[in-house]
């Protein structure tokens, strides 16, 4: 299948191209910008003309729901929500039932994932046996498998000998670790940011701190085993003043946010809106503008959507009883777009933290559009709006803080090795 995409503009970070330019695809691969090649004879173009023509969005932390929790959502609805949010490459966490820390379940899940034709499925497997924090996984199988780092989810390691154990093994072996900073003691039966908001509404609280006394055990044995860590959606300004001093003394650190974070503060959930029930706590407005700088000024790396589908029983439970999550992959590119137009942020820069960055942090080859590469490609028009809601979703589930919202960015055309996923 060939495929001509002309008069787009075209964006690539990782190239740092800005500009007019013609894309020519054949057999899955892209094989030139700008001038046709010789003997190109297209089956397809698409008119791209008035649309923004980028590498396809990488997203580091989604939740797909299989195996177990079918009845939340199925592998078939959240790879297509994938496309129709432009996202052709992701990342999935261990915490599916059964989690995913057995070679056998990860092979399943790829295999699942890459019958559908969708977008491209990347496990991490479980850090710890059954994610209980107290003995190893098997990360070398699970590597072969085909896992691309390793992750405990939204659960902690409380000890801290195990945690330097897996460094050390991780140190050894070039294994990449996916960590969420959060000391579980402190944060025990929290559901909301301790301040005032949380008072007011008699919420438990969970500290700033508790993200602090994590990050700063996190960030000492690595500095000691040499592991390559990356931490999971960031949330005060404490953590990321802590991450911009670890850069600085040379750790191999890197780190993200959710898209949620940046645009969300704890005065959001004042109507105990449960679709604000989330882990990370949205947390106060010093933390959100600090989470922006940080983004902006390179301490930050990524953005993530934290696509967490929920049923919609699981959201009618009072606030403190809902269950955690919200739905975020149709999400990502609008809410990176909304940031960046709020932040003053071009988009060359803005979209490097949702493509070519995240890629490089999960070690895998996509989020450019170099010539030869996989053609992963997302096409938007940066200028449509589109409300969100029920209807407008492809995620089974239907659970963001967003709904009712008219966001800017409407993906119109999703590619995968070159095939169409998603049209509009």
């Amino acid at each position: 299948m060939k495929i001509h995409i002309k008069n787009g503009r075209l964006i690539d970070p990782k190239n740092n191209i800005d500009a007019k330019l013609d894309l020519f695809i054949a057999a899955g691969k892209i094989v030139a910008i700008g001038k046709t090649p010789t003997d190109f004879v297209a089956n397809q173009t698409i008119d791209a003309k008035d649309l923004i023509v980028c590498p396809g969005l990488v997203d580091l932390s989604a939740r797909l729901r299989e195996p177990g929790d079918e009845y939340k959502a199925s592998l078939v609805s959240e790879l297509q929500a994938a496309v129709a949010g432009g996202v052709t490459s992701l990342a999935c966490q261990p915490d599916t039932d059964p989690v995913l820390d057995e070679p056998g379940l990860v092979e399943m899940l790829k295999h699942r994932a890459k019958q559908l034709h969708l977008a491209h499925v990347y496990p991490l497997g479980a850090l710890t046996r059954q994610l209980a924090g107290k003995v190893l996984s098997e990360m070398g199988e699970l590597r072969e498998a085909g896992c691309v780092g390793f992750s405990q989810a939204n659960t902690a390691i409380s000890d801290t000998q195990v945690l330097w154990r897996a460094m050390e093994y991780a140190a050894t072996f070039g294994h990449t670790l996916f960590l969420h900073a959060e000391e579980p003691f402190l944060a025990k039966d929290g559901v909301a940011h301790d301040g005032e908001v949380a008072s007011r509404l008699g919420l438990k609280g969970i500290p700033s701190v508790a993200e602090v006394l994590a990050l700063a055990s996190i960030l000492r044995i690595a500095q000691e085993t040499g592991a390559k860590v990356h931490i999971s959606r960031l949330s005060t300004a404490e953590g990321v003043a802590m991450i911009r001093t670890a850069k600085q003394h040379g750790l191999n650190i890197s780190c993200d946010v959710s898209a949620n974070h940046l645009h969300l503060t704890e005065h959001d959930i004042a109507y105990f809106d449960a679709n604000c029930h989330l882990k990370p706590p949205l947390r106060t407005q010093r933390d959100k503008e600090a989470l922006s700088a940080g983004l902006k000024d390179g301490t930050i790396d990524a953005i993530c959507s934290d696509h967490t589908p929920v049923d919609d029983d699981a959201k009618l439970a009072p606030f403190a009883e809902a269950e955690i999550g919200s739905t975020g992959l149709e999400l990502l590119l609008t809410l990176t777009l909304k940031w960046a137009s709020e932040q003053k942020v071009d988009l060359v820069r803005a979209l490097a933290h949702v493509t070519q960055t995240s890629a490089k942090i999960l070690g895998i080859n996509a989020g450019d559009l170099s010539v030869n590469s996989d053609a992963d490609i997302c096409i938007f028009d940066p200028k449509e709006y589109w409300k969100v809601g029920a209807s407008t979703l492809k995620s089974q589930g239907k659970n963001t803080p967003f709904t009712g919202l008219e966001l800017a960015g409407k993906v119109r055309t999703t590619l995968v090795h070159g095939q169409i996923v998603y049209q509009i």
